[in-house]
């Protein structure tokens, strides 16, 4: 077994705002495995200031894991481990070594069925979040996710209020996600005022890290609460289990990137499962490789229990990407046959 890794920039076809600034460009890394006639490709791809693997010498550690997979025909998963998006690159190449294009065999896979998705509507102005809103809502999305704490928070309740005077909570579901921007003091009062809109969920009103915090809110919220960034860097199911326990949200969002791979959201599911918690799978702004694989993956893992709107609607978001194996079909996402 021979690994190749190639380094790519992609750049976004619009400034991608989020709580932690905002992204006009993407590095990622692509590991070809090949065996023989056959070849794999993953994707290796850290969120800067995020991922608990975004670290300096992040090429160099995944060299050695390629090495380690060279070496010995399978990943090193107690190093392996620390490193989710590492992990998961690996993961994915060699499952494409072993399938092809379908990693895969589900109803999705085949071209059967679509996987429900969220629209997604990134921060702006308040006119500029208004068209992206008007723009999912005409191609048909079912429930749209907004991100907030980028514009002043009366803005935000302005636009929800917009969408709520047209559509009801039984006509469009509604999500948003905080990225930590309230604090513990404000928090409850602001849930309170955006539990008027019916929301499905808000993703991490605080910052991660404030377990004591969260908890309180997870009990005491009229909106319920999914965890996403608080998930980062519980490598190991004993943290995975405490970090559940102690919080106890009505959802998590897993992003294989992020939180452990496919090994490590199969645990992620596994415990949230025994302790009644939801879940859902989004992409971390992969390229259409990596997107094609977290897709094959949520159909496999959810089966027929996949009913929830997933976040896998980003394969338009660079102008340099991949060649899709998916495309966005209504409020679905389909596979490329």
């Amino acid at each position: 077994m021979k690994t190749e890794i190639e380094e790519r920039v992609l750049h976004f076809l619009q400034p991608a705002g989020t709580s932690r600034g905002v992204y006009t460009e993407r590095r990622i890394w692509l590991i070809h495995v090949h065996e023989g006639e056959r070849e794999g490709v993953g994707e290796c791809a850290p969120l800067p200031q995020l991922s608990c693997d975004d670290t300096p010498d992040y090429l160099q550690v995944l060299q050695e894991q390629c090495k380690k997979l060279e070496e010995t025909g399978e990943i090193d998963m107690s190093s392996a481990r620390h490193y989710p998006s590492m992990l998961f690159g690996l993961e994915m190449a060699l499952l494409s070594l072993r399938h092809g294009l379908r990693i895969f065999d589900t109803p999705f896979t085949r071209g059967e069925e679509g996987i429900p998705i969220n629209g997604l509507v990134w921060m702006g102005s308040f006119q500029e979040m208004s068209q992206r809103i008007e723009q999912k809502l005409e191609q048909g999305f079912k429930c749209v996710k907004l991100k907030i704490g980028a514009i002043d928070f009366e803005s935000e309740l302005a636009l929800l209020a917009k969408i709520r005077s047209r559509y009801s909570s039984s006509m469009v579901q509604l999500r948003v996600d905080a990225n930590g921007a309230f604090t513990p003091a404000d928090a409850m009062e602001k849930l309170e005022r955006l539990s008027r809109f019916h929301l499905h969920s808000i993703e991490q009103p605080i910052r991660a890290g404030q377990w004591q915090w969260m908890s309180e809110l997870c009990r005491n919220s009229p909106i319920p609460i999914a965890l996403d960034e608080e998930l980062i860097g519980a490598n190991d199911n004993t943290a995975r289990e405490q970090l559940l326990r102690d919080i106890h949200p009505s959802f998590i969002v897993l992003k294989p990137s992020l939180h452990g791979g496919i090994d490590g959201c199969n645990e992620w599911i596994s415990l949230s499962r025994r302790m009644g918690i939801g879940s859902w799978i989004t992409s971390a702004l992969e390229s259409n490789i990596g997107l094609s694989a977290i897709a094959q993956y949520c159909s496999w893992v959810y089966g027929s229990h996949l009913t929830l709107p997933q976040g896998l609607g980003t394969g338009l978001l660079y102008a340099d990407n991949t060649p899709a194996s998916t495309e966005v079909r209504g409020n679905k996402l389909w596979m490329l046959t």
